[in-house]
C-alpha cells in the first residue's frame, strides 16, 4: 500500500540562502520553481537529489525555529556520500564547518554539518 517517501517540506528562514546551500554546495537540482499567491506564501522549489525531494517554501515572516536538540519532531536528515573525507574536505573548503565526524579506521564514515538554519545533516559512507 504505502510505497515511499515522496518528499520532505521545510521552511527555511532565508529561503535564497538555503536554496544556495542545497543546490550550489550540496548538489541537489531544481526540478521545479514556482510563484505562489497564497499568503503567507510566496514560492515553493522542489529539489532534487538522487530520487530524494526537498520541497522549499519562501514564506513571508517565518516562525524562529527551536535549536533544542532533542525536541519532538524531524531531528536530521542523513545524506549518503561516496568518500567521506573528500566530502568533508569540499564542505570545509566551501566554508561549511564540521560538526562531527567519525574516525577514518570505522567501517562507516559519519560526518556531520548543519544547514544555514541549524538543521542537522548527516553525511555517510557506507562500505
Amino acid at each position: 500500500m504505502f510505497k515511499r517517501i515522496d518528499h520532505t517540506e521545510f521552511v527555511p528562514a532565508d529561503f535564497e540562502k538555503t536554496l544556495h546551500f542545497y543546490t550550489e554546495i550540496i548538489g541537489f537540482k531544481i526540478t521545479m520553481r514556482r510563484k505562489v499567491d497564497r499568503p503567507p506564501m510566496k514560492e515553493i522549489v522542489f529539489i532534487e537529489l538522487g530520487g530524494t525531494m526537498l520541497e522549499l517554501f519562501s514564506v513571508q515572516n517565518p516562525a524562529p525555529a527551536s535549536r533544542e536538540t532533542w525536541q519532538v519532531g524531524y531531528r536530521k536528515i542523513a545524506i549518503q556520500v561516496e568518500d567521506a573525507g573528500k566530502a568533508v574536505t569540499y564542505l570545509k573548503n566551501n566554508g561549511i564547518e564540521i560538526v562531527s565526524s567519525s574516525p577514518a579506521t570505522e567501517p562507516t564514515r559519519r560526518a556531520e554539518i548543519k544547514d544555514p538554519d541549524g538543521i542537522s545533516i548527516e553525511l555517510i559512507q557506507r562500505e
